[in-house]
């Protein structure tokens, strides 16, 4: 039970960089540009001392509502006991990746968007894509091609 409680307390191996991943940074972390709305996910780089958030808000996604020279304002939900509370806090670039939460949901919008258009001529109507659960998977018959018959040997009384 540790008696310390600096903010970077107990990060030992949350802010810890992957193997062979130490060294400067790469450009990719600056050239990416974030727009008002954009999910992201805070993922701290403990390269990058300033603009540090607090452990709590690593790995957790949030939108864009801020954008400075060289920091993006990020809003979390964070549970608090019984309620959930929209946070707000500054987190440099260097801390913030683009979130692939939203792909799947922006590309079934484009095939439904297709599918209207192409409803809207033809006479035969396409349904729309959405989201299923998990299918039970197919059938299959299992082929006895080759089967091996083990014979158990002999019981020989050796007394």
């Amino acid at each position: 039970m540790p008696h310390s409680f600096g903010y970077r307390a107990r990060t030992r191996h949350t802010f810890a960089r992957p193997f062979r991943g130490h060294g400067l940074l790469s450009s990719k972390f600056f050239l990416t540009n974030f727009k008002l709305g954009d999910y992201v996910t805070v993922k701290v780089n403990s390269n990058e001392h300033k603009g540090m958030p607090h452990r709590t808000y690593h790995g957790k996604t949030g939108r864009v509502w801020n954008v400075t020279p060289r920091a993006v304002g990020v809003e979390i939900n964070k549970t608090v006991r019984n309620r959930i509370i929209k946070k707000r806090f500054h987190v440099r670039m260097e801390h913030v990746v683009k979130s692939k939460c939203r792909e799947d949901f922006l590309q079934r919008c484009k095939l439904n968007n297709a599918i209207a258009l192409a409803n809207k001529t033809s006479e035969k109507k396409q349904k729309f894509i959405k989201r299923l659960p998990a299918q039970p998977r197919p059938g299959f018959t299992l082929k006895l091609e080759n089967v091996v018959d083990v014979i158990p040997p002999e019981f020989v009384e050796t007394a």
